[in-house]
């Protein structure tokens, strides 16, 4: 507020003292206590608080990306979702006149822990090949120990353990051995080198990573031997 004030006093702070007007620690006077009245002069008083203030404040999580070679590297996806967490930021506030003029942080206390996003990238390749024009979806891609056998009993009288006939159909779906707790009876694959096969057969050596692919001959299967090649799981 505004006062007019006729004062004997010879300076500022005689006249303050005068009128009972009293400053706190912090208050500014313009011009200071100290200076010459004269008539007309301005004096203003500027009411200083420093309060202390208290506020909630995000802390943003990270995004951290893993690579995956169970995924095609086209793809991307969340893993686990982020979540931000939570601190308390304590500051040092000073008002001028009712108005918060600066601000100064003096402590922050953690009161919740931001949770990372995980991001998984694929790295191996796109598959290679398609069928029929068509570039055809797979969950996952594995390396694998590939051995080969072939028809004992000859061709078409040679029966897998699913009960089907073992066939070589370098046209279709072929038929190969599979430890079958990892790839269950049944599953369509592409094996890089042999084509396309379908998961037909077990045997006493094909366990984990190790599959072992069908030929007619015994010839073809020599050819083969053994190779390390990429599986493809078709869906």
């Amino acid at each position: 507020k505004e006062l007019s004030i006729e004062s004997a006093e010879d300076n500022v702070g005689l006249m303050l003292n005068a009128e009972k007007i009293t400053l706190g620690n912090e208050d500014r006077v313009e011009p200071e206590k100290g200076a010459k009245l004269s008539d007309g002069m301005e004096i203003k008083i500027v009411r200083v608080e420093t309060k202390t203030v208290e506020e909630k404040a995000p802390i943003n999580f990270n995004t951290v990306v893993k690579k995956s070679s169970r995924m095609p590297n086209n793809q991307r996806k969340t893993a686990q979702e982020g979540k931000n967490g939570e601190k308390k930021v304590t500051y040092s506030v000073v008002c001028e006149d009712g108005k918060e003029v600066s601000r100064k942080i003096t402590s922050e206390t953690v009161v919740s822990n931001p949770v990372d996003e995980i991001i998984l990238q694929g790295t191996y390749p796109l598959m290679p090949v398609n069928k029929n024009g068509e570039a055809l979806p797979y969950s996952r891609v594995f390396k694998a120990r590939a051995t080969a056998y072939y028809a004992v009993y000859g061709v078409g009288r040679t029966y897998t353990a699913s009960g089907r006939k073992a066939v070589r159909n370098v046209d279709g779906y072929s038929t190969i051995a599979v430890d079958k707790s990892i790839i269950p009876l049944g599953t369509k694959l592409f094996v890089e080198g042999y084509g396309f096969a379908i998961a037909a057969d077990v045997g006493t050596a094909i366990v984990g990573n190790n599959i072992d692919v069908y030929f007619n001959t015994y010839k073809e299967a020599c050819n083969w031997a053994v190779k390390y090649v990429n599986v493809y799981v078709l869906k």
